[in-house]
């Protein structure tokens, strides 16, 4: 096979791509995009322990833990315990994490702009790569 019929180089391309275009945008609020990925779970969701975030991002408590140590550092969050399991570390949103919100609201739209797909292709791909990602979540169960 080529290069440009590998499917992981496809993925990969697409990602280092769209992942670039959100650069300009995270770094008016000074976020990376990992650090914007775990807002928008917590903006989402709330305060949640590190195991829920590492399941809607699909990224182990290894990875998270040093981001989340950064995130906590810059004032985004705030890391604690839990009183009923001491192994269990909590994530919540401090007042300044919570206003970044609005900062950011307008940047998956400035982003969906920049790769000009249609709302039809664009829901297909989803498709597409959900059907990919719930391989992955079943072969894990």
């Amino acid at each position: 096979m080529t290069l440009s019929e590998h499917l992981c180089f496809k993925t990969y391309a697409v990602s280092r791509y769209i992942t670039g275009l959100y650069k300009p945008f995270l770094d008016e609020i000074s976020l990376t995009y990992p650090q914007y990925l775990v807002m928008v779970v917590l903006w989402e969701n709330g305060g949640m322990n590190i195991g829920k975030i590492g399941e809607h991002l699909h990224l182990d408590n290894g990875t998270l833990t040093p981001l989340l140590k950064r995130m906590e550092k810059n004032g985004m969050i705030i890391r604690t315990r839990s009183s009923e399991d001491e192994r269990v570390v909590l994530i919540d949103l401090t007042t300044a994490g919570k206003n970044m919100k609005d900062k950011a609201k307008h940047i998956p739209e400035a982003v969906q702009n920049c790769i000009r797909m249609n709302d039809d292709a664009k829901m297909q791909l989803m498709n597409s790569l959900d059907s990919i990602l719930s391989i992955q979540t079943l072969s894990k169960a």
